[in-house]
């Protein structure tokens, strides 16, 4: 299968499953303020891995992933609907670490004391005016 037909379907899951999170789960297990990151499909269209970041600090990530798992049933039968494909892929849902990694990498470049050794160069204004004039006379010759 070709990796652009592959990417598109793992893009229209993501906007497939997104909004099912948003709209039409129930389950309180499910937070709201929760995002599909990335989605790989294998080539043979059997598995899609979709992974899941939730930005809500109160809600656990394993209750979210449960959650999902539950309903994993209607969201299969939601993403066969939209996509209309051969076989629908079975979802399997993962929690993306690339937030907290991100986040973990940037408390690390805060607490570096990193000093800029540029110079200031001082450009005094009467030069920069007579440079431009000198342009402005040679292309006039």
């Amino acid at each position: 299968m070709s990796v652009a037909r592959n990417k598109k379907i793992s893009e229209e899951i993501k906007k497939i499953v997104s909004h099912i999170m948003m709209f039409e789960i129930k389950d309180p297990r499910v937070s709201k303020l929760a995002s599909v990151t990335h989605v790989d499909v294998t080539n043979d269209l059997r598995f899609a891995t979709i992974y899941i970041s939730v930005f809500d600090p109160k809600h656990n990530m394993e209750t979210h992933i449960d959650g999902l798992n539950s309903a994993k049933g209607f969201i299969r039968k939601e993403i066969g609907k939209k996509l209309k494909l051969h076989y629908t892929p079975e979802p399997i849902f993962k929690q993306d670490h690339s937030v907290e990694h991100g986040m973990h990498i940037n408390e690390i470049l805060g607490t570096l004391d990193i000093k800029h050794d540029e110079e200031e160069i001082e450009v005094d204004s009467d030069d920069v005016i007579d440079d431009e004039i000198d342009d402005t006379s040679d292309d006039e010759e």
